[in-house]
């Protein structure tokens, strides 16, 4: 049975975490505010890019001209899975459901004969996937440096992509990441990078004549494409991290708070269970006498 002063050490101790989550719920609400605002102000120009390369795809794509980022390698057998995490912990589920849903594309393909490279952005998911795909891993890109994300954080990365994919590293590209919903809602996503996934064009879509021609304006739309698919990840990923840190460590400090409420009641009733055990030792030996 632990004694009274180590009740009141654990008593303290569970109020000393309270007020670090606490902190740390204060500071992950300021920054998801600014995250989520940065997020949804990146949709309509991501989605916008979308539409027109949907548009141009619809009118090259199957041809002989049809650019490789476009049309792809001509086989399937290599894959790179692009896992997007964040370089920090204490936020519930967020890099977990990520890596489990990249974990779950990974064996599904290596199942199948399929070739499954890794390439890691953000240290959380590399230490969960080198327990079990360490081999597959070829890269990690650590983020940790980075104060704010902008469209020059994706470049690097895009750029490195690419260049793979140029130099026939691998045939399909997939990029992991959680899109960001709400405060308690952010959504595992698997998004097919290279070549793109691209939505079905209403028939009565209105179709546009380009000039230049749809093979040069895709030379250089679809580099910026896959930028932009990059930059709205990162964006989402950011927002989901810190709605997902906010709502763990909300659950922490109510947590927290009701442990010292039992530490506390504990403490009293041995407390109280002390004392009456001295008046009865005094009241005996007073009749004794």
């Amino acid at each position: 049975m632990p004694s009274l002063k180590d009740l009141r050490n654990r008593i303290a101790s569970v109020k000393s975490t309270q007020k670090i989550t606490k902190a740390m719920q204060m500071v992950a609400a300021s920054k998801l505010r600014r995250a989520q605002a940065a997020a949804e102000a990146a949709r309509p120009y991501a989605d916008k890019v979308e539409t027109v390369l949907a548009n141009l795809a619809g009118a090259t794509v199957g041809g002989a001209d049809a650019p490789r980022l476009l049309a792809g390698s001509g086989a399937e057998q290599t894959h790179l899975l692009v896992v997007c995490t964040g370089e920090r912990g204490l936020c519930g589920a967020f890099n977990t459901s990520i890596v489990r849903l990249a974990r779950e594309k990974a064996n599904a393909l290596a199942a199948a004969g399929k070739t499954v490279k890794i390439l890691c952005v953000g240290k959380k998911g590399y230490d969960q996937l080198r327990r079990t795909h360490e081999k597959q891993i070829v890269e990690l890109i650590e983020l940790r440096a980075v104060r704010t994300i902008s469209y020059s954080t994706a470049q690097p990365i895009a750029a490195k992509l690419i260049e793979m994919f140029e130099s026939g590293q691998f045939d399909v590209c997939t990029l992991f990441y959680a899109r960001f919903r709400s405060v308690i809602s952010q959504i595992p996503t698997a998004l097919q990078l290279i070549p793109p996934e691209l939505a079905q064009q209403n028939d009565n879509a209105l179709s546009y004549d380009y000039e230049p021609d749809e093979g040069e304006i895709l030379a250089q739309l679809l580099p910026q494409a896959v930028t932009v698919r990059v930059y709205r990840a990162l964006l989402e990923n950011m927002a989901s991290f810190f709605g997902s840190q906010m709502s763990a460590m909300d659950n922490a400090t109510r947590n927290a708070g009701e442990m010292a409420k039992k530490y506390t009641l504990r403490y009293n009733r041995t407390r109280q269970a002390m004392i009456t055990k001295e008046l009865i030792e005094i009241i005996s030996g007073a009749e004794a006498l």
